[in-house]
């Protein structure tokens, strides 16, 4: 396995798995933009074997895709003489089968296709020739691996994995690239020869997550906020215009998803299905069901379903950081140019209330990123568990109202209320959130009606100062470092 991928085991396996098949492969490969997929294709398979990748051209016309078509094909097949390019994707894909046909049947041929969406176009009908040509030829090739790949996730699914037509069922393997976790993200920054403490990595998590290519601008030398400051907030930083970027590049009319993302932004716990589209001033609908399916399947939106089960009571959380980075610290400046701003700007931020704020906001997320590192920690990974949030608005002004970050719901009987709390220090329990957890505890009792044993589970970056209301309130704890 190639030594430059760092951060993907689970992938490679099944990558290394692909290519020591006797069979022919389908794999559809997904996940957002800059996320690492062509790299992670190309790193692992360019030395084994007969490698060709196409990769296809946002807005590009039929024309142009084969016109590109052409180039690469001269280049891996035709020893770079150039050819005239193919009148449609059906006879191109035909002369890739007879070139296929010439290579020792002993020897792998890879075939990546790389941004399908943009080669796929309404009137392209590469679709139609895929269909044929997996379906005539390459499935009778044992020696082939087909990588289709795309940065929308939903076209992907939608028209590849769950296709109703010729290509119903003809997937073989499947992956979804999500970002580096916290582990992984310190190992690729370790990677790049770049030391940083385990908080320090916490925070630019917290701002750009485990993207990759947002990582790979992070330098040597200088902390965590003076990069945050440098990437997202100065013209030449690789953040700077990303943002509308990001999204043009995964969906159609963006500005609807946008809308939502935003929506999302201003309400941290989350807003029922109902309650968004009435933000958002959408009608419910098979139109919207989309935009907020795409979301998700893109990894910027969770579902966070009902304790109990309750119908319509679940939840819509934003959990893409950059995207919640955005609209807390950059959005407000876009319009006066971010080079007008203060060029220390981030900087002088840290500390301030609404930094607390978007701090807590932002760990809570990573802390729901990493929930099987907290069952891990509880010892309970072997446990079937169904994680969820929990509120009570009260019904009338004598009740109590309370709300719950994490709850995970054990199918031991038991029922950890865990509390997300990002600190600088280690967290120190005063006699007036000793009153407010003890009034969690019990409001969610009374409410639920639960039978099972309740226990009170901190979540901090430093761990909590055993105190006398340590003791009194807490059962258990996870710090940043179990996160890793």
């Amino acid at each position: 396995m190639s030594r430059a991928i760092v951060g993907r085991d689970e992938e490679l396996k099944i990558l290394q798995e692909i290519f020591e098949s006797n069979e022919p492969q389908f794999l559809a490969i997904y996940g957002r933009r800059r996320i690492g997929k062509t790299y992670l294709i190309h790193e692992f398979f360019k030395n084994k074997g007969v490698y060709f990748e196409i990769t296809g051209m946002k807005d590009g016309s039929t024309a142009e895709q084969l016109l590109q078509f052409a180039y690469e094909f001269s280049r891996q097949f035709n020893r770079g003489e150039r050819m005239p390019p193919p009148k449609n994707w059906a006879e191109a894909l035909h002369l890739l089968h007879r070139s296929i046909e010439k290579v020792e049947p002993t020897k792998k041929v890879i075939l990546f296709f790389d941004e399908v969406p943009w080669l796929a176009s309404r009137r392209s009908k590469f679709l139609n020739a895929l269909e044929h040509f997996w379906n005539r030829y390459l499935s009778k090739q044992n020696n082939v691996i087909l990588i289709i790949c795309g940065s929308s996730a939903s076209w992907l699914i939608r028209n590849i994995i769950n296709n109703k037509g010729g290509l119903h069922g003809r997937v073989t393997r499947k992956i979804r690239l999500l970002p580096f976790t916290l582990s992984e993200t310190e190992h690729y920054l370790n990677s790049r020869q770049i030391e940083l403490d385990r908080k320090q990595i916490a925070d630019l998590y917290m701002a750009m997550g485990g993207v990759p290519k947002y990582l790979s601008y992070v330098g040597k030398g200088k902390s965590a906020a003076q990069m945050i400051n440098e990437i997202c907030f100065t013209p030449n930083g690789g953040l700077y215009n990303e943002f509308d970027n990001l999204y043009k590049s995964l969906f159609e009319n963006y500005e609807r998803h946008i809308s939502i993302v935003k929506a999302l932004a201003k309400a941290p716990a989350g807003l029922t299905k109902e309650a968004l589209l009435d933000k958002v001033k959408l009608a419910s609908g098979g139109s919207s069901s989309r935009i907020i399916e795409e979301l998700v399947d893109a990894g910027f939106l969770v579902y966070i379903p009902s304790l109990f089960k309750k119908k319509k009571s679940g939840v819509y959380r934003l959990i893409d950081e950059y995207s919640l980075f955005y609209f807390t610290w950059i959005a407000e400046n876009s319009h006066i140019g971010l080079e007008s701003s203060d060029p220390k700007f981030w900087i002088k931020k840290q500390g301030t209330p609404k930094w607390h704020a978007w701090s807590g906001c932002a760990f809570e997320a990573l802390c729901l990123k990493h929930i099987p590192k907290i069952k891990q920690a509880l010892g309970i990974s072997g446990i079937s568990t169904v994680e969820t949030g929990w509120h009570y608005l009260p019904k009338a002004s004598a009740q109590t109202g309370a709300q719950i970050d994490l709850v995970i719901d054990r199918a031991d009987r038991c029922i950890n209320l865990c509390e997300m709390k990002y600190s600088d220090f280690e967290f120190v329990i005063d006699k007036a959130y000793l009153e407010n957890l003890r009034t969690k505890k019990r409001v969610f009792k009374e409410q639920t009606e639960t039978k099972k044993t309740l226990f009170t589970t901190m979540v901090t970056t430093y761990g909590v100062k055993k105190n006398s209301h340590y003791h009194t309130a807490i059962d258990n704890q996870v710090t940043m470092d179990d996160l890793f």
